[in-house]
C-alpha cells in the first residue's frame, strides 16, 4: 500500500473510532447542579481567535500570544481519567463538564493579574501551577477540558494554566500540527516565563504527545539564552507519550546537561497513536513507546511504564490521565525514594516505575516529588527556600491527545 494511502486509511480509522466534542462544546451554561466541583483555568494561546460565539479559538496560527480565562464545572458523576464531555446544547451541569464564565484578556498584563490573583487564594505553601501543553489532533475544546480534568483528579491545591498551540484537531494534518507546535516554541517561552515570574511557589510542567516537542524546544530555548529560570521554583516536568523521535530526544538531554531534577517520562509501548507517527516519520522510533529504560534514567530521567495498564481510549494515547486511580501507593513509594528507602525499580498495579532514586537527587524542601494526580504528602513549607546561585531550564514532545 502507497504511505499515502496508508496514512489516509490509518486517519479514518482514528477519527471514526474516537469520540469528541461537537462544535458547541464551550456553550456557556447558566444552570446550577448541586456538587459540581469548580476550576479556573487560565489560557495563553497562539491558535487565532474564533469569530462564531462559543468557539474561541480555532486551528490558525496567530502571530501574537492571545489570552482567556474560563471558569469550568465538573459533574457530581465524574469519573477519574475520563472527560464528561457536553453532548448536546445547553449542556447539563448535572452530568457534563461545562462552562461558566468565559473572556479573552485583551493584555499579557490581565493574564498575570489573573494568575496573581488565584494564586493568592491559596494559602503560603500550596501555591502552585501546572502548564499544559497538549498535543496533535487537538480541538482547543478538548485541550481545556483535559487539563479540567487533571486539575479536578490531582486533589491538590494548584491553579491550571493551559497553553495551547493551533492544532487543526484533524489527523491528517500532522505535518501542519508540527509546524505549529514548533512556531509556538517563542510563545510558550513566554508563558513560562510569566508564570514563574507571577508569585508561584513551585511550577510544574505536564506535556502530552507531540505538545513534548514544542515543550522540550522552548525550554531548551530557556536554557542556552542564559536568562534562567529558578530551579528552586520548578517542580516537575512530566513528558507522557512523547512524540519525539528517541535520537532527537538524547540530543536535548545531553544539550541540557545533568539535570538537577529528573524529567518523569510516560511511556506506553501498545501507542497505537504513536506507531502512526513512527510510521510517518519513517520507521524512526518515538520517546514514548521506547523501551530501553535503563538508557533515559542513565540520561536523567524516571521512566513510568504504562505498558500493562489497559487504556480508557482506543489508542492508548492518554494513559497519563489514568495515574490518578493509583495515587495513593505511588506517592508512597516516590516519598521512599527520595528517602533513600525505596528499591529502584518497582510495579504496582501493572504501573512499572524505573529510576526512582533521581527523585532524591538535589531537590529542595519545595519540591517533593508528585506524579500526575497524586495527593499531596506532608504540608508543604509556609515559604520557598533562598534561591541557590545556580538556576537552570528542563525539557519535554507529541500525537493525539485528549
Amino acid at each position: 500500500m502507497p504511505r499515502f494511502v496508508a496514512v489516509l486509511f490509518v486517519a479514518a480509522l482514528v477519527v471514526g473510532c474516537a469520540g469528541r466534542p461537537g462544535p458547541d462544546a464551550l456553550d456557556i451554561s447558566e444552570t446550577a447542579a448541586p456538587g459540581t466541583h469548580d476550576h479556573t483555568v487560565l489560557v495563553a494561546s497562539t491558535r487565532a481567535r474564533d469569530p462564531q460565539p462559543g468557539v474561541f479559538y480555532n486551528g490558525d496560527r496567530s502571530e501574537a500570544l492571545s489570552f482567556a480565562r474560563f471558569d469550568i464545572s465538573v459533574p457530581p458523576t465524574h469519573k477519574a481519567g475520563e472527560v464528561e464531555w457536553p453532548r448536546k446544547s445547553p449542556p447539563n451541569p448535572a452530568t457534563d463538564m461545562v462552562v461558566r464564565e468565559a473572556a479573552y484578556r485583551q493584555t499579557p498584563q490581565e493574564f498575570d493579574a489573573d494568575l496573581a490573583a488565584e494564586l493568592a487564594k491559596l494559602p503560603p505553601g500550596q501555591r502552585r501551577v501546572i502548564i499544559f501543553i497538549h498535543g496533535y489532533n487537538t480541538l482547543f475544546s478538548e485541550a481545556l477540558y483535559r487539563i479540567t480534568q487533571v486539575a479536578e483528579d490531582s486533589h491538590q491545591p494548584g491553579i491550571p494554566v493551559l497553553f495551547t498551540w493551533a492544532s487543526r484537531g484533524e489527523t491528517v494534518d500532522y505535518v501542519y500540527d508540527n509546524n505549529s507546535a514548533t512556531a509556538a516554541r517563542d510563545g510558550l517561552e513566554q508563558t513560562i516565563r510569566r508564570v514563574f515570574a507571577s508569585g508561584a511557589e513551585q511550577v510544574n510542567i505536564l506535556a502530552h504527545s507531540m505538545g513534548n516537542w514544542v515543550t522540550v524546544e522552548a525550554l531548551r530555548q530557556i536554557r542556552i539564552s542564559g536568562e534562567l529560570i529558578p530551579t528552586q521554583k520548578l517542580g516537575n516536568v512530566i513528558l507522557a507519550a512523547p512524540d519525539i523521535d528517541v535520537d532527537v530526544f538524547k540530543t536535548q538531554l545531553k544539550r541540557f546537561g545533568k539535570l538537577p531534577k529528573p524529567f518523569i517520562v510516560i511511556v506506553s509501548g501498545d501507542d497505537k497513536a504513536l506507531s502512526f507517527s513512527q510510521f510517518i516519520a519513517g520507521g524512526k522510533g518515538r520517546l514514548g513507546s521506547y523501551t530501553n529504560d535503563a538508557e533515559l534514567v542513565e540520561l536523567g530521567a524516571v521512566v513510568i511504564d504504562m505498558t500493562k495498564v489497559k487504556g480508557i481510549d482506543d489508542f492508548n494515547h492518554g494513559k497519563f490521565a489514568q495515574l490518578v486511580a493509583m495515587a495513593p501507593e505511588m506517592q508512597k513509594l516516590v516519598l521512599a525514594a527520595r528517602e533513600g528507602k525505596g528499591p529502584e525499580v518497582v510495579d504496582v498495579n501493572g504501573v512499572r516505575v524505573v529510576g526512582l532514586a533521581q527523585f532524591g537527587r538535589g531537590l529542595s524542601p519545595l519540591d517533593k516529588p508528585r506524579l500526575p494526580g497524586l495527593p499531596p504528602g506532608k504540608p508543604q513549607p509556609a515559604t520557598p527556600p533562598p534561591a541557590t546561585p545556580d538556576e537552570v531550564a528542563a525539557p519535554a514532545a507529541d500525537p493525539r491527545a485528549q
